[in-house]
């Protein structure tokens, strides 16, 4: 089974580090968002993945090496495709067309997702992971019988007609088929929202041909798309994964507030480290408070006391106490 994932957006809401890498390789408690997300499915699905297909945008080969690399650790190739310009979800789609073959699974890296149950996608054409949610009129929704198939979907609903929130998560049993709904959107010039290729046209139209659409519901769904957001569930997933794993006394003349994370070789003396605290991989922190922060690998942090914040890789704070959001190899002095 295939994974393709578009990942060709500027990510602009996540800037500044989304200036100098993909949104979906920034980290969550030090591993990339798409490994998370490949990790789940490896986890949570009754297939296996064995190609990854990754959309992009205008990267250098250094994303293109981090990506094979990730596939390659979850024991599946990776391939390559370009979106030159943004023109929709099914345009981004589309531009991995050879991919479309057989078995295939369509994620937007823009989120963090989990379930405790396995994902069966026997006997169905396609199944559309879903989040019962509060407040269903600020998202995409699917409208399903008690036995779990799904009948509709609606955009935005301004009357109650379902609480489960289309995710940006979809199987499809015969890709070829999705990319020749697709190529009918493409072919006839026929747009959605904003006046793009709209991937929900192309599966309304397989609903209507009496494909077998069934729900699969997530327990946790994690926002990443902003700076708040992905602080937000960086805290989530630390909470959730690492607890009380650093021990008292770990690094001298040093406070822990659980929970934390605390990557590999990371040197920290006479600070005051958490809660909700990222520390990256090789990092610096040396006489300084950080709680509720993320600071990427090799960054160096001094006499500073930062909170809500996010440091960029191979940066460096000194003398600083607030709130900021450092792009990779900048430098604040207070």
């Amino acid at each position: 089974m295939k994974l393709i994932i578009p990942m060709a957006g500027k990510g602009t809401r996540l800037r500044p580090h989304s200036h100098t890498t993909p949104k979906p390789l920034l980290p969550v408690a030090g591993m990339s968002i798409v490994e998370r997300i490949v990790l789940t499915f490896n986890r949570t699905i009754n297939r296996s993945v064995d190609e990854i297909a990754f959309v992009l945008g205008d990267f250098g080969d250094d994303v293109r090496k981090s990506l094979a690399e990730m596939a390659a650790r979850q024991g599946a190739k990776a391939s390559f495709y370009i979106q030159k310009e943004a023109r929709g979800t099914a345009h981004a789609i589309h531009c991995a067309k050879e991919a479309l073959e057989g078995e295939i699974i369509v994620v937007f890296a823009d989120t963090l997702f989990d379930t405790h149950e396995k994902v069966d996608v026997d006997g169905a054409d396609s199944v559309i992971w879903l989040k019962h949610v509060e407040d269903p009129s600020r998202f995409g929704v699917a409208v399903h019988n008690p036995d779990g198939r799904i009948t509709g979907f609606v955009e935005k609903p301004k009357e109650l007609i379902s609480n489960l929130a289309i995710i940006g998560v979809y199987y499809f049993k015969d890709g070829a088929g999705l990319r020749k709904e697709i190529e009918h959107l493409l072919e006839h010039n026929i747009t959605g929202h904003g006046g793009e290729y709209q991937l929900t046209d192309a599966i309304d139209a397989l609903l209507k041909q009496g494909k077998v659409f069934k729900a699969a519901t997530v327990d946790e769904w994690l926002d990443c798309g902003t700076v708040p957001a992905w602080l937000e569930t960086t805290s989530t997933i630390i909470a959730k994964e690492f607890g009380n794993t650093v021990p008292a006394g770990s690094y001298p003349r040093t406070v822990i507030h659980p929970p934390v994370y605390i990557g590999e070789g990371a040197v920290i003396e006479g600070s005051e480290i958490g809660p909700n605290a990222s520390i990256g991989a090789g990092c610096v922190i040396l006489d300084s408070r950080v709680a509720d922060s993320i600071i990427l690998d090799k960054s160096v942090v001094e006499r500073s006391a930062l909170a809500q914040s996010t440091v960029g890789t191979h940066a460096h704070v000194t003398g600083f106490s607030g709130i900021v959001n450092l792009s990779d190899h900048s430098v604040v002095k207070g």
